[in-house]
């Protein structure tokens, strides 16, 4: 039987220097989406205000993804990611500017509320190309071979990002402020450039170049519709992001009801990086391809077993021990999910399956923190949380029940039929 290499796709340069481009990238974007929740709930003290936030990203991100996923399919991947990079720079500027207090103290809060929805909103758009370009950039660095080792690092990768992102805006604001904490995450964009620019032009693998953008879309949705593993992969998650979004809410956690303030809630930011951390490490070492359909249910499971924990808990270490394992269990969830998509994705069709997931799932996350905003308007910040959790268990349990083919889903076949 083959040993298993934890390291073989780091022996590739490029896939090194990838991973350090995607690391920064959804940290700088991690961390400004919370810079900008603790600038507007600062401004507002509603939570539905959090909530309109993911609403003013996730509605250009959904309308935008199939056809984004056609361009990526149609296009180099490296100019591509170029384009997108930049973008992101300059909404990140413009965001810089707008918490200038010289800016603020000038002009009113609703100029200002209004300015950071548009530049929110334009970002949206930006993450429709950003995604299904990152995706299918991976598959023409590392041989299909390597598919699954990388897919585990690639996905660590942006766990770390996305939970390290939000931890460091905590602390930041506390030590430079909401101006400084700006000026960080345009720094991380130019970082990106040069990371970018040490990787090389891509062939397109698309057979179809210049096929009509209506045929394209029909066909990249067909795909996805017709593959029930990479399917059940995308709507488990999008239940559990979508429903488990108690995230969204913490700045009303840590001013409100844990009152720890920005140290604190930079405390809560962290502890599920922490967990994502050690995740990275253990599936590194430990493939999840043998059984991952049961794996990949049981930990949605304790992800929504963690959120209600965190929502009934008034102790402070208590709701960052839970925060912590829904990190750990999260970080499986998301391994499993792009092992699957890289594996059971033709290279021709990845612009438009990732397009299709980030609709899925990337945007749930905004839909979660809309959903997140709204129900704690109704019901109340903590009865939100729980309610949230309980859904995703609800939902879980009755794919796990209903999907037997999905929940005894092997991946090892696969892989040795790769390498």
């Amino acid at each position: 039987m083959k040993k298993n290499d934890p390291y073989s796709a780091l022996r590739y340069r490029e896939f090194n220097v990838f991973l350090l481009l995607r690391f920064t990238m959804v940290f700088a974007w991690s961390m400004q989406f919370i810079v900008i929740e603790w600038v507007v709930y600062s401004l507002t003290k509603n939570p539905l205000s959090l909530g309109i936030i993911g609403l003013m990203e996730v509605i250009p991100a959904i309308g935008m993804a199939l056809f984004a996923g056609h361009f990526v399919d149609q296009n180099e991947k490296k100019g591509m990611l170029l384009k997108c990079i930049l973008a992101f720079s300059i909404i990140s500027l413009g965001l810089y500017f707008l918490t200038l207090p010289s800016i603020t103290a000038k002009h009113s809060t609703e100029l200002i509320l209004y300015s950071i929805y548009t530049l929110v909103f334009l970002g949206g758009l930006v993450r429709a190309f950003l995604g299904p370009t990152i995706f299918s950039l991976l598959s023409l660095i590392v041989p299909k071979k390597e598919y699954s080792n990388a897919a585990t690092w690639s996905s660590s990768v942006w766990q770390m990002g996305a939970v390290l992102g939000p931890a460091l805006a905590g602390f930041s604001i506390n030590w430079i402020g909401v101006h400084g904490s700006m000026s960080f995450v345009f720094g991380c964009s130019v970082l990106s450039l040069i990371f970018l620019s040490q990787i090389g032009i891509k062939p397109i693998l698309n057979p179809k170049i210049g096929e009509p953008i209506m045929d394209s879309l029909k066909e990249g949705v067909k795909f996805v519709y017709h593959n029930k593993t990479i399917l059940g992969a995308l709507s488990l998650d999008m239940v559990a992001v979508l429903f488990g979004g108690a995230v969204a809410l913490l700045p009303i956690f840590a001013q409100d009801i844990l009152k720890v303030g920005p140290e604190g809630f930079g405390i809560l930011r962290a502890a599920p990086a922490v967990g994502a951390f050690i995740t990275m490490f253990i599936t590194a070492y430990v493939p999840l391809n043998k059984n991952a359909g049961m794996k990949l249910l049981i930990s949605i499971f304790l992800f929504g077993v963690c959120i209600i924990v965190f929502g009934l808990s008034t102790i402070f270490w208590l709701s960052v021990f839970a925060l912590f394992m829904s990190g750990v269990v999260d970080g499986i969830s998301v391994v499993i999910r792009q092992t699957i998509l890289q594996l059971k994705t033709p290279d021709s069709m990845r612009g438009r399956v990732a397009a299709v997931n980030s609709i899925f799932v990337g945007s749930s996350n905004e839909l979660g923190a809309f959903e997140s905003g709204l129900t704690a308007k109704l019901m109340g910040t903590v009865t939100a949380v729980v309610f949230g959790g309980s859904m995703t268990l609800l939902i879980l349990l009755a794919t796990g029940f209903f999907s037997p083919s999905f929940r005894n889903l092997d991946l090892q076949k696969d892989v040795e039929e790769n390498g």
